[in-house]
């Protein structure tokens, strides 16, 4: 047995059921002799982001795989691992190395060296009989601590080789918790039982450690609300009466409000990397900071009480200590708490109304929306915005009802990241209706994965805005776009869409929204995937109210 088949043994001992690839890699043949599917994308970023989508839906818990050829399938990987660095996403790559006799030759591009920076360990196969141990590292290093993209060069001339029998043995990794300190637990809580007006931020940690059932009674034990990270959207119900809502660098009022009026914070689950697609932490808080990872502690904020470890396990060790200081049905429920979140959510969407139920045509993007809302069953679906006006538009809006039914994403912010995401998503669990919503210009980069989606029998509903511009940038650079049109630019996305192989569907008036959504939930149970084409007007009034994070109460 050679290496390359080595390593596609241990991945089905991992239990991976597919690949995402682009070729040529010999690990696409070998993985496919043991019963692992290779699914070819129009280009190495695709199948980055696939992977990438699969490994958030599955929580980590299975990990998505992704392979490339050396040379230049290496060097086009870049973006998409990261992508999936930046946003904290456990997946294994396997690009093709050029050889022990050539690995260190200028100009042959290094993935070890060059990928040290955006992945958690960037490593090579440089003996036959290390297969094993460095495919194990690669998985246990994936999942443990802040989770992360990990490389595995297989230079072609040693995985060619045959493996000493000593060294085939392979037992797959297994997942460690590790939890906070109980005199730390008590710190935090003692400081959550005597604030003013304390807010819980959970972030991505929560879905990936399962969470979610812990944060809700945790908020509902303290009579404490929850706002959640761009990622961890979902990690509570949106209509939940101490939701407050997401924070991507737009959310709803009551994000704005709580965050600015807060005297303590705690943050769970979540990395607190400062981002443009976030809202920073106002100063003057008392921060409980919970996180799987040592190193996010006093990274950007300084943390009056550190809770280093599993986000399951720091939740259930919060809510004895709560039960233990309040009692076990902990405080009784704060009606003017929950009234006051209540109207001032209502007071936000009466704001929004006009726009959310326009009639304008060319279309508002809000209307869109709207009828999306109202369209899907969100206990169901799977929903991802794209970069730009897009994001910043649905995050907000969109009522994310149950864990992982939405995958927020943004501190790297690739264009086009929407389609692929969906196709991995898709795959990780096909009962759910899976649509992204992105603008013509996200579409431009990854618009032909639609034909993957459709080869790889992964039926996806991609819902395209068109206003056959850049949104917003006419007011950064006016003078490149009246003279020249910059960031200009059309076509005919449907029509690209159909020629792939998609039901496609084209919207000019809002009242034909609801039935395209529709068709395109039909096609996708008949096993197809749909693309809506809606042509909309470019709209940049945001939900922002930065005037709102003002100091800590006293």
């Amino acid at each position: 047995m050679n290496g390359f088949d080595l390593i596609a043994r241990c991945l089905k001992a991992e239990g991976v059921e597919w690949m995402s690839c682009f070729p040529a890699n010999p690990l696409i043949e070998a993985v496919s002799k043991v019963g692992i599917r290779p699914i070819v994308f129009r280009q190495e970023r695709g199948a980055i982001n696939a992977a990438d989508g699969y490994s958030r839906q599955m929580r980590g818990k299975s990990l998505g795989v992704y392979a490339s050829q050396h040379g230049p399938g290496v060097e086009n990987s870049f973006g998409g691992i990261a992508q999936a660095f930046g946003e904290a996403v456990p997946m294994v790559y396997f690009p093709l190395g050029p050889g022990l006799n050539g690995y260190d030759v200028d100009p042959n591009f290094s993935a070890v060296k060059n990928y040290a920076h955006i992945t958690k360990k960037a490593m090579s196969i440089d003996r036959p009989d290390r297969v094993t141990r460095q495919v194990e590292r690669a998985f246990h290093l994936a999942r443990h601590g802040r989770p992360g993209p990990v490389l595995v060069e297989m230079h072609r001339d040693v995985c060619s080789q045959e493996v000493p029998e000593h060294a085939m043995d392979y037992k797959p990794s297994s997942l460690f918790r590790s939890a906070p300190s109980r005199g730390d637990i008590k710190d935090a809580v003692a400081a959550l039982l005597k604030a003013k007006r304390p807010v819980i931020y959970a972030g991505q940690g929560v879905l990936y450690a399962g969470a979610t059932e812990q944060l809700r009674e945790l908020a509902e034990l303290t009579q404490i609300p929850v706002i959640t990270s761009m990622q961890a959207k979902s990690a509570i119900p949106d209509a939940h009466p101490l939701a407050l809502g997401s924070a991507n660098r737009t959310a709803p009022r009551n994000v704005f409000k709580w965050l600015g009026g807060s005297d303590v914070v705690f943050a769970i689950g979540s990395g607190l990397t400062r981002t443009t697609f976030g809202i920073d932490i106002p100063d003057g808080k008392f921060l409980i900071h919970g996180t799987v990872s040592g190193e996010d502690i006093n990274k950007e904020y300084s943390v009056d009480v550190g809770l280093i470890g599993d986000a399951a396990l720091t939740l259930d060790m919060m809510i004895e200590e709560v039960k233990a200081s309040v009692g076990e049905a902990g405080r009784e429920t704060d009606r003017r708490l929950v009234d006051e979140i209540a109207t001032g959510h209502a007071e936000w969407l009466r704001e929004w109304e006009p726009l959310l139920n326009s009639d304008e045509a060319p279309i508002n993007p809000y209307r869109v929306i709207n009828e999306i809302n109202k369209a899907v069953d969100h206990e169901n679906t799977v929903l991802t915005h794209d970069a730009g006006n897009p994001r910043d538009q649905i995050m907000p809006f969109y009522k994310a009802t149950s864990p992982l039914g939405y995958i927020g994403w943004g501190k790297t912010t690739h264009l086009g990241y929407g389609i692929p995401l969906m196709i991995g998503a898709k795959l990780a669990d096909p009962s759910k209706f899976c649509l992204n919503f992105m603008g013509d210009l996200a579409f431009g980069h990854t618009g032909l994965d639609i034909e993957t989606a459709v080869r790889a029998d992964a039926p996806i509903t991609s819902v395209v805005i068109n206003n056959f511009t850049m949104g917003g940038y006419d007011a950064s650079m006016p003078t490149a776009m009246e003279r020249y049109g910059a960031g200009n630019q059309g076509g005919d996305y449907a029509g690209i869409a159909r020629a792939c192989g998609a039901e496609a569907i084209k919207v000019e008036k809002p009242e034909g929204i609801a039935p395209a959504l529709a068709d395109a939930q039909r096609a996708n149970k008949d096993g197809k995937t749909a693309v809506i084409e809606i042509i909309t007007r470019q709209d940049t009034r945001f939900s922002w109210y930065n005037d709102l994070l003002k100091p800590a109460v006293s």
